[in-house]
């Protein structure tokens, strides 16, 4: 009876630190959050030092989302978003913004459509009522859907075809995630952009922009108080509606590393890059905050690691990058980029990092690095609530992939709990050269034109 009495003594203790601890965590941006009766999920980000706010809409759909044979359709639907309704003409949206003083625009992702408006305080009704109107009632007309179709080609010419990195960026990333949503990409394949139709945008529309599939954010000069009653006359007088499954293939995986490589006469210099499939935050919380604190040791000016080895000491590259994002639906990635340094091949350049990542799986990261790294992490953290569109860029980006307001708040202290032996424990399963068969990545080489004989492709 007595063992029994002081092992629950002991785990009552137990808990009573956890909570203890748990309740003296401080809350990075004190969001105030509600839902409406439609399913419409409110985040309001209070910050009173001037009086604008910024106002996002997140739908979660994108071009993951997509019909085979349609790549390309949200992004275009983001376009036609700005057709108008009955009471709003073609293009008169963001003059509207611009008159009441503010600006406006929108993008698209894999995983989501967003639209934002950054405006003075006093103007959010009219700028949450202009929003919640094209939710349900953009009107499109045919000739508009054609006209705006050329113009999503055109910007698919610029950004993709006529900008090589553009090009290699799509066709490695289709290496990465074969068979997966995510190998499509976001602006589409020209020959299906241009087969978009009216109705395919139409259909599109109704199926996903619904207040139950998007997240209405609100940075700064206002509270929960003011909005709710703002976003019950405006958003909430729209009904909730039947969303459809989503059915993603899942993406295989890589028995073999693919290599790609890519000559282009506008290119001026060589570059390396490497992509590693990795997991989202969504996937693996802890795997993704020690990639996190990774890729700040591993990326942070001069004295990072693989700045230092490459280009202070060895001088092989005159740059290198190691770059992750964790917010995704599905996958992440992590990518490793190097330019090597005038009469060093590219070759050359993937065996010296190939070095450098065997001696990292080897030897680890040491703890002094862990503590500088989450250090500079916890302070760009703190000093993003000095923004407005920052802290709202970053619920968006959470909360539409899956994150909780709780994991956003309290991202600094996870942060400051990831340790040596998780990092080191990601270092193995995914980075490290010679362990095969446990991880992704494909590897790219983009270089300028040349005469065949003086080609040197790894």
């Amino acid at each position: 009876m007595r063992i029994i009495l002081s092992s629950f003594l002991i785990f009552f203790l137990l808990v009573s630190v956890a909570s203890a601890e748990e309740a003296n965590r401080i809350k990075t941006f004190h969001a105030e959050s509600f839902t409406l009766e439609n399913g419409m999920r409110v985040v309001v980000i209070p910050n009173r030092r001037i009086p604008v706010v910024t106002h996002m809409v997140w739908y979660g759909v994108g071009a993951a989302d997509e019909a085979m044979g349609h790549s390309g359709l949200a992004h275009f639907l983001e376009h036609l978003m700005f057709k108008g309704t009955k009471t709003i003409p073609p293009g008169e949206f963001s003059k509207r913004i611009r008159a009441l003083g503010g600006q406006d625009n929108a993008f698209t992702s894999k995983d989501f459509t967003a639209y934002f408006q950054s405006i003075a305080a006093g103007h959010l009704e009219t700028v949450m009522t202009m929003e919640a109107d094209r939710m349900k009632n953009l009107l499109l007309k045919p000739g508009d859907v054609e006209s705006e179709k050329l113009v999503v080609i055109e910007e698919r010419r610029q950004r993709t075809d006529n900008e090589p990195t553009g090009i290699f960026f799509e066709q490695i990333n289709t290496l990465l995630f074969p068979n997966h949503p995510y190998g499509v990409p976001v602006i589409g394949w020209m020959p299906e952009l241009e087969q978009l139709t009216y109705d395919a945008a139409l259909a599109f529309y109704h199926q996903w922009y619904a207040p139950n599939n998007a997240i209405l954010i609100i940075s700064g000069d206002t509270s929960a108080d003011e909005v709710k009653p703002l976003a019950e006359k405006t958003y909430g007088l729209i009904p909730a509606q039947a969303l459809p499954e989503r059915h993603w293939s899942e993406v295989p995986p890589l028995y073999a590393n693919p290599r790609l490589s890519m000559h282009h006469p506008a290119l001026r210099e060589p570059s390396l890059y490497r992509l590693y499939r990795v997991p989202s935050v969504r996937q693996g919380k802890q795997d993704s905050l020690a990639l996190e604190v990774l890729t700040s040791i591993m990326d942070h000016g001069q004295n990072s690691r693989l700045y230092k080895s490459l280009v202070v000491e060895k001088k092989l590259a005159i740059n290198t990058g190691f770059h992750y994002r964790s917010t995704a639906r599905s996958h992440a990635n992590l990518t490793i980029s190097a330019t090597p340094a005038e009469g060093i091949s590219l070759e050359t350049l993937e065996q010296a990092i190939d070095t450098e990542l065997r001696k990292l799986a080897k030897e680890g990261v040491t703890a002094q690095e862990v503590s500088d790294a989450t250090s500079r992490l916890k302070d760009a953290y703190s000093f993003s609530r000095d923004s407005l569109q920052g802290p709202a860029m970053a619920f968006g980006y959470g909360l539409i992939t899956g994150s909780t307001i709780e994991d956003l708040e309290y991202w600094a202290y996870d942060i400051e709990a990831v340790t040596v032996e998780q990092i080191n424990n990601v270092i193995r399963r995914f980075l490290d050269p010679d362990n095969t068969g446990t991880h992704f990545y494909v590897t790219g080489f983009v270089m300028p034109e040349a005469a065949e004989k003086e080609r040197q492709i790894p």
